[in-house]
């Protein structure tokens, strides 16, 4: 069971990275936010899940 939520955390956090670090630095670049950076500033913390 822990291996299975080990690796279910370790794709979730693939997943928060979304392109990867460079598209993220490329973002915030271009003075804009990710997608996911987006939606905390519009939802209540723990009122969204994907």
């Amino acid at each position: 069971m822990d291996d299975i939520q080990k690796l279910l955390e370790s794709k979730r956090a693939a997943a928060r990275l979304g392109g990867g670090e460079k598209r993220i630095a490329a973002q915030h670049k271009k003075g804009k936010l990710t997608a996911r950076e987006r939606l905390e500033l519009l939802f209540d913390e723990g009122s969204f899940e994907e």
